[in-house]
């Protein structure tokens, strides 16, 4: 009799649920379930481009891949891992699990919104919980979004150049700085900022 890989197992209990694949993204939380059983390391890759890999081949089911996203979780090492009650094993990521892949606008000035769709068609918006933070130098710049807890999207090239068309200046604790505002917060668009 053949043994089922551990990652399967879990799978087929979760895929149960409809919901666990289209419902909204949950909270992160960064300590394993007490019933949870470490199976190592799973043959899953998070590509740059937010393309999710299993055994080297892309997986072409989005609501799988929702559903493996659901129960992804980071660690204060960096480290990524996707956490079932039942089991749990480490992944590997590129960069960011998320890629913001679109941006849409309403309002203007400080009471502007931003609302961010991932590639994975989660919709945030940027916030005091969900703030746009800036990594790289000027010359290459790298924007991310905070998706949840310790879970972040880097935001595609076009929404950031978009992000750019609508930045201004703002006097921010007596420095003038150029960036967004967004549900009252403003965010810098410089790195190390």
């Amino acid at each position: 009799m053949t043994k089922v890989p551990p990652i399967n197992s879990a799978l087929q209990v979760a895929t149960r649920s409809e919901e666990a694949a289209t419902g909204p993204l949950p909270p992160g939380e960064p300590a394993l379930p007490a019933m949870t059983s470490i199976c190592g390391a799973f043959p899953i890759r998070i590509a740059r481009d937010g393309t999710w890999f299993y055994h080297g081949s892309p997986i072409g089911r989005k609501p799988l891949v929702r559903l493996f996203a659901r129960v992804l979780q980071r660690r204060p090492d960096g480290t990524h891992w996707l956490v079932t009650p039942y089991e749990s094993g480490l992944i590997e990521v590129e960069d960011a699990p998320f890629v913001a892949v679109l941006c849409t606008v309403a309002g203007a000035g400080e009471a502007q919104e931003l609302r961010f769709t991932t590639n994975l068609d989660d919709e945030i918006r940027a916030d005091a919980e969900h703030p746009i933070l800036m990594r790289g130098t000027p010359e290459a710049p790298a924007p991310y979004l905070v998706v949840r807890p310790g879970l972040e999207a880097r935001i595609a090239r076009a929404v950031f150049y978009q992000l750019v068309d609508l930045a201004e200046d703002a006097s921010i604790g007596g420095v003038m700085r150029l960036g967004v505002w967004s549900a009252g917060n403003f965010f810098p668009l410089e790195p190390n900022g």
